[in-house]
């Protein structure tokens, strides 16, 4: 074969997932107001089923929303929903519910920028080739960081945790896992005192960044056999801090690791059902394979439905 592939394009790096954000909420009617009926996204209808704590799916990803001192992300997080229409239908209709709150939408070319009720910052993307595959999901989590520390944020991920980083300016970024990043973007304003919230990792090599947290004193918990925390990012030469955010590690053996995750089709209403639409759908991915063949094989797909019967072409 004489096509030349880019082989290190596959690498992820040692984080291989970015699994949840965990951010406290007052009000869980109003969280599931903004999070359910808003953003179109799921209750986990297995865990979290009480009034003190709420775990919503979005793709391969949750939030976890815990019943308590409203917490706030010092930053954004980035969401992939699949219709923007129908977005910005669900959005308008919470303006009355949740008026008297932080809650505001405004749409821009690129994304829909939603406000939750607390003030914590979404920024909601179409599914488009920059956020590879994924059709519903949380492909970056972006953190705002004092002027001149992107560099030192990038180093201390490539070293401690074996990450795959990048260095743009005054933006590091961080692989967390398949079409998921960290982002640390550098700002002059100034950052809000740590309230507490965090997000949860996954990694291959669960020991090797553990030892190097040892021997710099970072390890803030020992939670059990398959996770431990931390919540210090520091500069690895002077040992100075340059932003706080708890991370939760967690092996790839930890028992949740990979667990599926029940996703809804947020446009099936009783007004509009179609059996067998309850669920979320993705799109086809897109096409990787060389063989002629692959293409003509997703083409007979494309025109099958989820129950398996040909769909009927013309009126």
């Amino acid at each position: 074969m004489n096509k030349q592939y880019d082989r290190g394009a596959e690498d992820l790096g040692n984080i291989v997932g970015l699994e949840h954000v965990n951010l406290q909420i007052e009000d869980q009617g109003r969280a599931t107001l903004f999070y359910i009926s808003g953003l179109g996204l799921t209750r986990d209808p297995f865990m979290m089923t009480s009034i003190d704590n709420m775990w919503v799916n979005v793709g391969r990803s949750q939030f976890h929303l815990i019943t308590g001192v409203p917490q706030h992300l010092r930053g954004r997080v980035g969401l992939v929903l699949p219709d923007r229409a129908a977005l910005l239908r669900r959005l308008e209709s919470l303006r009355k519910p949740l008026e008297g709150t932080a809650f505001d939408f405004t749409e821009h070319d690129d994304h829909v920028e939603a406000i939750c009720p607390w003030g914590n910052r979404f920024l909601c993307h179409d599914p488009v080739p920059r956020f590879g595959r994924i059709n519903l999901g949380m492909p970056y989590v972006e953190f705002d960081v004092p002027i001149g520390a992107a560099k030192g944020v990038a180093s201390f991920y490539s070293r401690v945790f074996g990450a795959a980083t990048t260095v743009d300016g005054t933006v590091a970024r961080i692989s967390a896992g398949m079409d998921q990043e960290l982002v640390f973007r550098e700002t002059k304003a100034k950052l809000a005192p740590y309230d507490g919230h965090h997000i949860q990792v996954y990694v291959a090599n669960f020991s090797g960044p553990h030892r190097a947290l040892i021997e710099r004193g970072l390890i803030t918990e020992e939670s059990n056999q398959h996770q431990y925390r931390f919540d210090s990012i520091v500069d690895l030469e002077s040992g100075k801090p340059l932003i706080q955010i708890e991370h939760e590690v967690r092996s790839m053996r930890h028992p949740l690791y990979a667990r599926p995750l029940v996703n809804r089709n947020a446009q099936q209403t009783n007004r509009n059902y179609a059996p067998g639409y309850d669920a979320f759908i993705p799109g086809a991915a897109a096409e990787e394979m060389d063989d002629p063949r692959v293409a003509l094989r997703q083409r007979r797909m494309e025109n099958v439905t989820p129950q398996g019967t040909a769909r009927r072409r013309g009126g």
